[in-house]
């Protein structure tokens, strides 16, 4: 896995841009959500906002190993506003984002290509506010191990900085680290060099040490 390839963007908190043409205002909502229900939740707000609106497009993304992606014209002539809010998403590598585009018409058709550039133009300004976060796809990497090398287990986990996710420390002693999926297939292999203070080219999938175990994620199985 190269360094791209598990790296998206995103943005966090909720930004708004409004853009108008021909009487009609075109207010944008753009906000990071984590699952369905968290944009049920945002459409919710932004309607009891705007009771009197006579479209609430909208379009969102979330992240999985296949981007979930839904889009609505809310009553616009199909593929006028739902489509255009989505392509701006995607055309920014957007992923757990969501933006609602709330419509007040203002007494003059604009036709489809009028439409299509208003509801783009307000989610690109909308996105244009937002600041864009650059994150990591990661995964859970469960190493089991014996008391008698907690303490240079601890100590190597240190110095390669990994994120300890959780620990148990009973009678079957367990760590949990995560990390980003490029790096995970090969952590095993950073921390037995360390142990064993050697080169990590000099390890392979036979190299071990006693009271020491990974389970990899699900997904690498």
């Amino acid at each position: 896995m190269s360094q791209q390839e598990d790296q998206y963007y995103s943005i966090a908190g909720q930004f708004e841009a409004e853009y108008k043409d021909k009487g009609s205002r075109f207010i944008a909502y753009l906000r990071d959500i984590k699952d369905e229900e968290a944009f049920q939740q945002l459409m919710n707000d932004v309607k009891s906002l705007h009771l009197k609106a006579r479209h609430h497009c909208y379009a969102f993304r979330l992240k999985g190993d296949e981007i979930l992606e839904r889009y609505s014209d809310d009553g616009e002539p199909s593929g006028t506003a739902g489509r255009p809010i989505l392509n701006q998403l995607i055309s920014h590598d957007l992923e757990d984002v969501a933006c609602i585009i709330v419509r007040y018409f203002g007494g003059t058709k604009l036709g489809t290509s009028g439409l299509i550039k208003a509801y783009k133009t307000a989610a690109q300004l909308a996105i244009r506010e937002a600041d864009i976060l650059t994150l990591y796809q990661t995964d859970v990497l469960h190493i089991d191990f014996d008391y008698a090398i907690m303490g240079q287990l601890m100590d190597t986990i240190k110095k390669f900085s990994f994120s300890i996710a959780a620990s148990n420390f009973d009678a079957k002693p367990y760590i949990q680290l995560e990390l980003r999926l490029r790096l995970i297939q090969n952590a095993p292999k950073q921390i037995l060099a360390s142990l064993l203070n050697r080169n990590i080219e000099d390890i392979d999938e036979e190299t071990s040490i006693d009271g020491l175990r990974f389970r990899f994620p699900e997904s690498m199985q």
